[in-house]
């Protein structure tokens, strides 16, 4: 019985864990609200809002302080870059 919950409780955060680092996860949202996939300009507005929305709270310098002005708009290039 013990080795039996072991398992399930293995399976379940293995699971969790391959679902959380899913990637693509803003193209996996792109979604409208008739259930089918967002195409053409709704698409491309929705990834680009959906990335820049994942970089903001990122965007802060090793000070703690939140980056501005030619910091901030390199970082949030090279972020929204990495996110596919």
């Amino acid at each position: 019985m013990t080795r039996l919950a072991l398992a399930v409780l293995l399976t379940v955060f293995a699971i969790g864990s391959a679902g959380a680092q899913a990637p693509g996860t803003c193209a996996n949202k792109a979604i409208g609200n008739d259930g089918r996939e967002l195409e053409g300009a709704a698409r491309t507005a929705f990834l680009a809002k959906c990335k820049r929305e994942m970089c903001e709270p990122k965007a802060i310098g090793s000070n703690g302080k939140p980056l501005k002005g030619a910091a901030k708009t390199s970082f949030m290039a090279k972020c929204q870059r990495e996110q596919g």
